[in-house]
């Protein structure tokens, strides 16, 4: 960084102050020459108030006295005892006042030019030393400046290098807290496969058990509607044949025989294919628990036409024949859609479809 550079740096750095006086130079060098023309002026006024008047002559008779150094005025000689002569003429110590006067002049006038050299000399002097102690305060101040630059600087970097230090100490932080929730979530994630595996399994288990126990209950239910079916066969053979019999025993004659579906209190139901005797009980024990009715009950009758599948999945509903009561009618039409699916019959298959009457219990 060079001198004029910090300079810069330093005067930028420092308060606004007025403007320096230029010209300091120059106004020394016109008070010299303005020295100098009064010196000379001088010198001319008194050389001219000395000048001898136009016209007068005067001859040296005797040898002018060096007066570089002060000497006393030699006694004038006595006076020639053979022949008297007349006086030297009057202007002889004129002239010799009016050299004592020009070398006195010249004197004073070298005395005034070392006086105004001297002052030149000391005023230059002055002004080297303040153009010195100037410089060396401009270059204490731009070291004060490049110093406190430098300090700035400095702190600056500290003050930077702690931010930086500080950034990575949270970044590392967050880093371990993202670290540390990644593996809580893979061990939730893993709690909770866990327990959906277990669950899946005790559900596999439960719904195998489930399915375990409702083939046990279907193959004992269709034995039994075999066993039923049977039994019922049987007794229809024997009554039958104890018809027979009889009407053999009364000499002839034939009687009418009808078969349907039981009745109950809360609704029958009538196969639109065959179905066995003991259907339309099934159907009441499906249908009865969803009733759910707190109304009247006199005269109210429904009847629900069906329509299932094979596996006795309800595939329509409604109502062929109105109770008159439109809250009862709804009532019944939803006690057919929540009992979803149908019994099967003991061939293991639901008709296709029926008819259910329903009343109200106590109706």
């Amino acid at each position: 960084m060079t001198l004029l550079h910090r300079q810069t740096r330093a005067s930028s750095a420092r308060p606004i102050r007025p403007p320096r006086e230029r010209g300091t130079g120059r106004a020394f060098a016109l008070a010299a020459l303005m020295h100098l023309l009064l010196g000379w002026l001088l010198y001319h006024g008194i050389n001219w108030q000395n000048n001898t008047p136009a016209g007068s002559e005067a001859e040296i008779w005797t040898e002018i006295p060096d007066t570089s150094t002060p000497t006393p005025r030699p006694a004038p000689p006595p006076p020639a005892p053979v022949k008297v002569q007349p006086a030297p003429p009057p202007a002889k110590d004129e002239d010799a006042d009016i050299a004592l006067q020009e070398k006195k002049r010249k004197q004073q006038e070298a005395a005034a030019r070392e006086a105004q050299l001297a002052e030149q000399r000391r005023q230059q002097e002055e002004a080297r030393q303040q153009a010195e102690e100037k410089r060396q305060q401009q270059l204490a101040a731009a070291a004060a400046a490049q110093k406190a630059m430098q300090d700035k600087q400095k702190q600056i970097e500290q003050q930077r290098q702690a931010e930086l230090q500080k950034q990575q100490q949270k970044a590392q932080q967050d880093k371990q807290r993202q670290q540390q929730q990644a593996e809580a979530q893979k061990q939730e994630q893993l709690k909770d496969q866990k327990e959906q595996q277990e669950a899946k399994a005790k559900a596999d288990a439960q719904a195998k058990a489930k399915a375990e126990a409702d083939a046990k209950a279907k193959a004992a239910a269709q034995a039994k509607a075999k066993a039923d079916a049977e039994a019922k066969a049987k007794v229809d053979a024997e009554r039958k044949a104890r018809l027979a019999q009889l009407q053999g025993q009364l000499g002839g004659g034939t009687a009418g025989s009808g078969e349907g579906l039981a009745k109950s209190g809360t609704g029958k139901g009538a196969g639109g294919n065959a179905t066995s005797p003991g259907y339309a009980e099934k159907v009441q024990r499906r249908v009865r628990p969803n009733i759910h009715w707190g109304g009247e009950t006199a005269g109210l009758e429904t009847v629900v036409s069906v329509r299932c599948s094979p596996t006795g999945t309800l595939l329509s509903a409604a109502i062929t024949r109105s109770s008159g009561n439109e809250q009862w009618d709804a009532a019944a039409l939803r006690a057919v859609q929540n009992s979803d699916p149908m019994p099967v019959d003991i061939d293991g298959k639901a008709p296709g479809s029926f008819t259910i009457t329903l009343r109200p219990a106590g109706g």
